[in-house]
């Protein structure tokens, strides 16, 4: 039952999104309807979503499967001729109203059908007294406007709410500060004034002013950051703990490689608990503890000391820890409620590099590495119940074939399985360790979505086996140029196990980087040009007769560039510091009146905020594909509703204010550019030229159906994972 419901969730949370989308187009057609009911327009229909209709309902006729226009007009033809109405009212025939209230087959969209507005028509005329062309300029200008104001008014309506109840998000608070990020390498501006010795931004810093306004929440720093003008930075102000005065930050964003939005490079801070919620996922909880080995601590226990450190902020603190560690081992203290307490060590991890596996443009594929050394895809954690399991695989196997790739790293690995999606494909993994190692070869098949079943690992750890070197990757930096790694042509057969580094055996990819780092100390000190380094490798090739086995020595040959990113690596944990509980807090009105202050300022803020990302857009530091169409609204939508139906309905909000700037733009087809012209048509004492009319809606609709095909297209290849 319980993966039933996990299963329908999404469907659930997907169908809330429609419907609350649908509510605010409804609003929005809602004000164009009463204004041009308020005006006497006569309303021919009033319909959500585009297409042919689904349900419809006429006063006079009820509800009708699909539109009931049909049967209307057949009643006005019936009618005897010169039956009217008096001017300026609603007009009936045989107590059937003339407006049809439409649900269509397409939810995303609406529109009000009003006699005598062609929107695409501008040269079609109306003369009775009830036609919109027939109402005074300012009565036009209330109904276009209509539809923006009540936008505006649901947002308003809704922020108040979500701040009267209370919304639970993350402060505004630097949880991690990533090591070749902006926020890492700034220098407060007035860190002599205030004794700051510390370079960038640190974990535990408190955000009091985002350029010059006070931070609500984490997400204003993001947005700030992503809304950046062309040269600017961001400014922060920061209290952080020890330090009497706030520091004073100007950092300059950096544009992402994964979202190619503008970003100073920060993580939300996350508590030192482990959340309760794993009490309900024991098993998942059970795996964690035995992986990394965290015997003895339990869902609901905090993290109270690293070493003899307790004055702990976040879980950043523990990052930080592990950097500064060397490679040594760490000691953690968790304690319970109930003054239960639970001592680990756990072993930090080298850090590796991290670049563009595929230096094409365009396409990002982030590849871990050590000067182009790769290691071997394996099976990760598997167990009986698992699908890959019941195929064939035994956690700890090797792939030494996989499909048509011979000892694949984890990203080569993953991309031939997704390759053979909903077929099948062919297997050959190393089982067993020393002598006991054999080949096992079957064939798995492959779901639809591209997985066999198994949790990918890699030999690092354990093991020198690496695959070819990769003849190109590229740094994940705006504008870097694709540069041959070191082992680019030294590793050359995949499966290839290196043995020694400087004639110092080696039995893992952590052996592996501290030998390089001895070997080359020299010539990084002295600033050589490159390091020349030898290597030990055993080629995969079988047995000699006599039971040796063939080896040969290389060099590698290091560039001063890849030596500095080399001696520049840190250490890291051996998990995530996603298995503590994200801090949060809940942001909540002191009472009615300051609600309606904050869903003020914030309809203010997100008002102005549209129209500074529209500013960007063309000023080029915010990219087309940034923007979301219908397709990436819903899929977000989701992903919202999973943090709460509290979120969900503040997201309606987002979704009411953009819809209410976008809509008010100068753009033909949209309301603004009507308003535009009947702003024209009042000074001038004329409409504007039908020719031009029909040019500028002409011109509106390519632009609008060509964005609209073009965020689409962009919506559904992030889903695809393009």
């Amino acid at each position: 039952m319980e993966s039933l419901l996990a299963a329908l969730t999404p469907l659930l949370n997907l169908l809330l999104v429609i419907v609350g989308f649908g509510l605010v187009v409804f609003i929005h057609e809602l004000g164009h309807f009463l204004t041009a009911r308020w005006a006497g327009i006569r309303v021919f229909a009033f319909a959500l979503g585009f297409g042919p209709a689904l349900l419809s309902y006429r006063r006079g006729l009820g509800w009708r499967r699909g539109s009931s226009e049909r049967e209307y007009v057949q009643r006005l033809q019936a009618q005897a001729a010169g039956a009217t109405t008096a001017e300026g009212q609603r007009t009936t025939y045989h107590g059937v109203s003339p407006t049809e209230y439409r649900l269509n087959a397409l939810p995303f969209g609406g529109y009000v059908k009003m006699l005598g507005q062609h929107d695409l028509h501008p040269e079609a005329t109306a003369t009775a007294p009830d036609s919109y062309l027939a109402k005074p300029i300012w009565k036009r200008m209330i109904v276009i406007s209509g539809g923006v104001v009540m936008n505006v008014l649901l947002a308003l309506a809704i922020f108040m709410f979500v701040f009267y109840v209370g919304l639970r998000t993350e402060p505004a608070k630097i949880g991690i500060a990533y090591p070749d990020g902006p926020a890492a390498s700034a220098v407060a501006v007035n860190a002599d004034q205030v004794g700051a010795t510390q370079t960038g931004l640190r974990s535990g810093d408190v955000v009091l002013a985002v350029n010059g306004r006070k931070p609500d929440n984490f997400d204003s720093i993001l947005m700030a950051a992503a809304m950046t003008g062309p040269g600017e930075t961001v400014s922060l102000r920061v209290a952080r703990a020890g330090i009497a005065e706030p520091l004073h930050f100007e950092i300059a964003p950096e544009r992402s490689q994964f979202s190619n939005l503008l970003e100073i490079g920060i993580e939300p801070a996350r508590s030192l608990t482990i959340p309760e919620a794993y009490v309900a996922h024991a098993e998942e909880w059970r795996a964690l503890v035995e992986r990394f080995g965290l015997q003895g601590v339990e869902p609901g226990m905090r993290l109270v000391a690293v070493g003899d450190r307790t004055d702990l902020h976040s879980a950043g603190d523990l990052v930080e820890a592990a950097r500064a560690s060397g490679g040594g081992p760490i000691a953690l203290t968790f304690g319970a409620e109930d003054g239960r307490l639970a001592a680990v060590t756990v072993e930090p991890v080298p850090e590796l590099m991290l670049d563009d596996g595929d230096p094409a443009p365009g396409v990002i594929l982030p590849v871990e590495h050590l000067l182009g050394l790769l290691p071997v895809m394996k099976v990760g954690p598997l167990g009986p119940g698992d699908r890959g399991y019941a195929q064939g695989l035994r956690e700890g196997d090797i792939f030494a074939r996989l499909g048509e790739v011979e000892f694949p790293s984890v990203d080569a690995g993953i991309r031939e399985v997704r390759r053979h999606a909903g077929g099948e494909i062919d297997v050959v993994v190393l089982r067993g360790g020393g002598a006991d190692r054999h080949e096992v070869a079957f064939t798995a098949s492959v779901s639809p979505e591209g997985m066999i079943g198994f949790p990918p690992g890699d030999t690092a750890d354990d093991s020198t086996l690496v695959t070819v070197a990769p003849a190109a990757l590229r740094e994940l930096k705006t504008g870097a140029e694709p540069y041959a790694p070191a082992a680019a042509g030294v590793i050359t057969r995949p499966g290839t196990r290196i043995l020694s580094i400087d004639g110092k055996p080696v039995e893992s990819f952590a052996a592996i980087r501290e030998a390089l780092l001895a070997a080359t100390a020299g010539a990084h000190a002295a600033g050589a040009e490159h390091a020349s380094v030898p290597l030990g490798l055993q080629p995969p090739l079988p047995p000699q007769p006599d039971g040796s086995v063939l080896t040969q020595s290389v060099t590698l040959t290091i560039p001063r560039q890849q030596l500095e990113r080399l001696h520049s690596l840190s250490w890291e944990l051996p998990f995530s510091t996603a298995i503590f509980e994200p801090e949060s807090f809940v942001l909540k009105a002191s009472g009615p009146i300051d609600a309606v202050r904050m869903g003020l300022s914030r309809t203010r803020q997100m008002m102005v905020m549209t129209y500074l990302t529209l500013a960007r857009l063309v000023q080029g530091t915010v990219k087309v594909e940034n923007l979301k169409g219908p397709v990436g609204i819903a899929h977000l939508g989701t992903q919202v509703a999973t943090r709460g139906y509290i979120w969900l309905v503040f997201f309606m909000g987002l979704i009411s204010i953009n819809l209410a700037v976008i809509n008010f733009l100068p753009l033909p087809i949209a309301d603004g550019g009507q308003f535009l012209m009947l702003l024209y048509e009042q000074v001038r004492g004329r409409p504007l030229p039908i020719p031009v009319q029909n040019a500028v809606t002409a011109a509106g609709l390519v632009l609008l159906v060509s964005l609209f095909l073009l965020v689409t297209f962009n919506d559904v290849a992030r889903l695809l994972g393009q």
